[in-house]
């Protein structure tokens, strides 16, 4: 089949997809499909969580279920094992945000090792997975970003914090498991970077273990990594990161004309895939100082990583070039490039349905937002049930 229609099979794409799968993926991609329904869906489901109403049954059989691996890790091992049978690794992603207190942070990085451990024993998943602000205060960040001076009480806090970064890079090191470590807002990742770059100079001496990540809808983000490139020749470790094009743009572009500062994002879709595929392309280019864990649901990007790659001469499944995608979105991709011999991660976000439900709001947001990703998964749904009839 000719390179660039790898994405257009869809009897591979869909083949863990029983037909009622099937219909309900393409039921909820209508729904999604229809922008005021999610309006309406997501304030109804948000009352409907806190005033404790019994949705939790209806949301697991729809959205939850299509977009999350389960409620605990073990819930998600079907999931997990029926995806690996095509070749396609599994991200557990404990998807529990916006906790403020310490003991919060302490379970995250106790759930985080776990789940390293847990990743240790099962060759289906090569990675483990956490937000820096799943291990402390966003406002600590925040000032340690602008360089304000820490209180007294905020400094025993910013050690905690190092301490667990330290902890679960230990972890990941010992357990032989990879380390992706979320980007978030602009106005903290400073202070994340310093962090994740001092983890990298001590646990990626032999190779990348612990993996930082690069949102490329902002427009410095190539030259902070070839800053990062250049200290890692000086240091002697290498570089892990994962790239995404980003997913706070509102939010940044937002805040900062509040602030009146230049906003950190791309002009225009454009500019972001170029910064995308550039940053792809050098990280490539570099492969031997360089791992990657290339995050896009761009069909564009991805054809063009599969061509770098091959003008290159990396090897299909060179451990240090993976392929991810979310759980429940752009299968097209993910089982067409697994059965083509490269390395994919499916990211699986779980945990207790009302916790994870801000990041499944998001989700239902996002696709309606990013224009053709609704109707492209329609298409090829509807393709498959056509497929499926003859």
């Amino acid at each position: 089949m000719h390179q660039n229609h790898l994405f257009d099979n869809t009897e591979t794409a869909f083949a863990l997809k029983s037909d009622s799968e099937l219909e309900r993926a393409y039921f909820l991609f209508k729904m999604i499909a229809n922008e005021p329904l999610v309006r309406i869906g997501t304030a109804v489901t948000n009352f409907a969580i806190k005033a404790h109403l019994p949705v939790q049954g209806l949301i697991r059989a729809t959205v939850f279920d299509h977009f999350c691996g389960g409620v605990s890790e073990d819930d998600c091992l079907p999931v997990v094992d029926k995806m690996y049978s095509k070749g396609v690794c599994s991200v557990l992603d404990y998807s529990v945000e916006g906790k403020e207190e310490e003991s919060q942070f302490d379970a995250v990085l106790q759930k985080t090792i776990e789940l390293l451990e847990f990743a240790d024993e099962k060759d289906a998943m090569p990675f483990g997975v956490f937000k820096p602000t799943g291990f402390g205060r966003f406002a600590i960040w925040e000032k340690n970003t602008e360089g304000v001076a820490l209180t007294p009480g905020e400094e025993v806090e910013w050690k905690r914090i190092e301490e667990r970064f330290d902890t679960v890079c230990k972890k990941a090191y010992d357990c032989d498991v990879a380390l992706l470590i979320d980007a978030e807002e602009s106005w903290m990742q400073d202070a994340a970077d310093e962090l994740v770059a001092q983890m990298m100079r001590k646990y990626n001496k032999e190779k990348a273990i612990v993996y930082n990540t690069l949102q490329l809808y902002r427009h410095d983000r190539l030259e902070y990594l070839q800053q990062l490139h250049e200290e890692s020749r000086v240091y002697g470790f290498k570089i892990g990161v994962k790239i995404v094009r980003g997913a706070y743009m509102e939010k940044e572009n937002e805040r900062a004309i509040e602030m009146g500062y230049p906003t950190p994002i791309c002009k225009d879709k454009a500019h972001t895939d170029h910064n995308f595929n550039d940053t792809m392309k050098y990280i490539l280019e570099h492969i031997d100082d360089i791992s990657v864990f290339i995050g896009t649901h761009n069909e564009e990007s991805s054809y063009l990583a599969m061509k770098f790659m091959n003008q290159l001469n990396i090897a299909k499944n060179d451990f240090r070039v993976w392929f991810g995608q979310l759980y429940g979105m752009s299968d097209h991709i993910s089982f067409n490039q697994a059965a083509a011999g490269y390395n994919v991660a499916k990211y699986v976000p779980f945990g207790p349905v009302r916790d994870v439900m801000p990041y499944l709001i998001r989700r239902a947001e996002e696709n309606t937002s990013v224009a053709g990703q609704t109707s492209r998964e329609l298409n090829l749904l509807s393709q498959e049930k056509k497929r499926r009839k003859l």
